[in-house]
C-alpha cells in the first residue's frame, strides 16, 4: 500500500521517486510555474483561511448560515481554501455511492452559495495526499490524554458504540494536519469546534518547540451572527444532519413543502410573545435568529413586526423566508451537478493548487523529523 501511495504522490508532484524531475506531460508548464508564483505571492500578502465540512449528508441550513454564507464574503480580504472532508467522514460508516454523491453535491453547494472557485480553492480532502501523510507525523506529537478529552470523541463514541475506531479517536490530529499544511491563520469554526483548533495550536507549539519555527499557529474565527443554528425540535442542541428523522433539521436541498412543515412544527414554549431570550425562550430565540439571518432584520425589528401576532403567524413567516433564501441555492446546485465536466474541472484544479502548497509544508516537516528525501 505504501508503494502505491508514494507512486501517486510522485505522479502528482512532477518528481520521480529517486528525486529527479519528470520529463514530459507531468512536468509543470511555464504557465503552471507562473500560476504557482502568483499563488505564493497572494498567500504572502493575505492571511489564509481554511475550513472543511463533512460530506456525510446534504448540508443543513445551519451549515449555510453559520459557514457557507460567511465563507463567500471572505475572499476579498483573505486567501481561502475550502474542502469537503471525506477522510473525516469515514470515521463513521458510509455508503460509498452516497458518499461520492455527497462530495459532489457539497462542492456544488459551495459554488451555489457564492463561493467562487476562481477566487477560492475548493477541493476534496483525500485528493491531497499530504493530509494523511502529515497526520501520521502529528499523531506522534499528540498525547493520548489530549485526544481522550475531546468532547466530539465522547459524543460520537456514545452514538456509535459498535464502531469506536482509531480514526474516530485520532480525528483531531487529522484536523490539525488539515490546518497546519497551509500555514493557516484563521479557521472558521462553530463554538463547538473551538476545542479542536486549540488542540491544533498545542500540537504546533509542541512541534515547533522541538524543531524550530515550522508551523504557523492558527486562530479560531467564530462569526458573531448565525454561528450556531439550533435544532427545531430540540432548540438546546445544534442543528445536525444526523437528526433529520425528527424534523428538527432543515437541509439546503429540502423541498419547500418539507421546510414549511418543519417550521410549523418547531418547538417553542407555552407563551405567545415573540421575544429574544435564549435562557427562557430557546425555541423562539432560535427561530428569531434564523429569521434575522434570512431577512437581515434585527431582533428588535422582529419583535416589533410580530408584536401581538403570536407564534401561529411567526413560524410560517420564518418558514417562508427560509424557503426563498434556499430556493436559488437549491436550483443552482442542481444545475451545477448536471454539468459533470465543469464539476470535475473545479475539484481537480482545486486539488492541484492545494497540493502545491501542502507538499511544500510536508517536505519541510519530513526533513525536520529526519526522513530521507526520496
Amino acid at each position: 500500500m505504501m508503494g502505491c501511495l508514494w507512486s501517486l504522490f510522485f505522479e502528482n508532484s512532477g518528481v520521480d521517486p529517486d528525486g529527479s524531475k519528470k520529463s514530459g506531460a507531468n512536468c509543470p508548464s511555464s504557465a503552471e510555474i507562473a500560476h504557482n508564483g502568483i499563488l505564493e505571492e497572494k498567500m504572502e500578502n493575505k492571511k489564509i483561511i481554511l475550513s472543511g465540512i463533512q460530506p456525510s449528508g446534504s448540508a443543513t441550513l445551519g451549515s449555510y448560515l453559520g459557514a457557507f454564507r460567511n465563507w463567500a464574503a471572505l475572499s476579498n480580504e483573505y486567501e481561502c481554501l475550502y474542502m469537503t472532508v471525506d477522510m473525516h467522514a469515514i470515521t463513521t460508516r458510509q455508503v460509498p455511492a452516497q458518499l461520492r454523491k455527497n462530495q459532489l453535491e457539497q462542492i456544488a453547494q459551495f459554488i451555489a452559495c457564492g463561493i467562487d472557485p476562481d477566487e477560492n480553492t475548493l477541493f476534496i480532502q483525500s485528493h491531497v495526499l499530504a493530509h494523511a501523510q502529515l497526520a501520521w507525523v502529528l499523531n506522534c506529537f499528540t498525547m493520548f490524554g489530549e485526544l481522550s478529552r475531546m468532547a466530539q470523541f465522547k459524543d460520537k463514541s456514545s452514538k456509535n458504540a459498535e464502531n469506536i475506531n482509531a480514526g474516530l479517536f485520532t480525528y483531531p490530529t487529522l484536523q490539525a494536519a488539515d490546518i497546519l499544511l497551509y500555514g493557516t491563520d484563521l479557521v472558521p469554526v462553530g463554538a463547538d469546534q473551538k476545542q479542536h483548533v486549540e488542540l491544533t495550536r498545542d500540537i504546533a507549539v509542541r512541534f515547533n518547540g522541538v524543531f524550530g519555527d515550522v508551523f504557523k499557529i492558527p486562530e479560531p474565527y467564530i462569526p458573531t451572527v448565525g454561528a450556531k443554528i439550533m435544532d427545531l425540535q430540540a432548540p438546546t442542541k445544534k442543528m445536525s444532519k444526523s437528526e433529520i428523522a425528527d424534523g428538527g433539521c432543515i437541509l439546503i436541498m429540502d423541498k419547500p413543502e418539507d421546510i414549511m412543515r418543519s417550521f410549523k412544527r418547531a418547538v417553542t414554549d407555552s407563551e405567545t410573545e415573540v421575544r429574544f431570550d435564549q435562557e427562557t425562550k430557546p425555541g423562539i430565540s432560535n427561530l428569531m435568529q434564523i429569521y434575522s439571518c434570512a431577512t437581515g432584520k434585527s431582533f428588535e425589528e422582529i419583535e416589533k413586526e410580530f408584536s401581538g401576532r403570536g407564534y401561529g403567524e411567526f413560524k410560517p413567516c420564518v418558514g417562508e423566508a427560509v424557503v426563498e433564501l434556499l430556493r436559488p441555492i437549491r436550483e443552482e446546485t442542481e444545475r451545477l451537478l448536471a454539468d459533470k465536466a465543469y464539476m470535475q474541472e473545479v475539484y481537480k484544479k482545486g486539488a492541484e493548487k492545494a497540493s502545491y502548497i501542502a507538499n511544500k509544508t510536508l517536505r519541510k516537516v519530513y526533513k525536520k523529523v529526519g526522513f530521507i528525501e526520496r
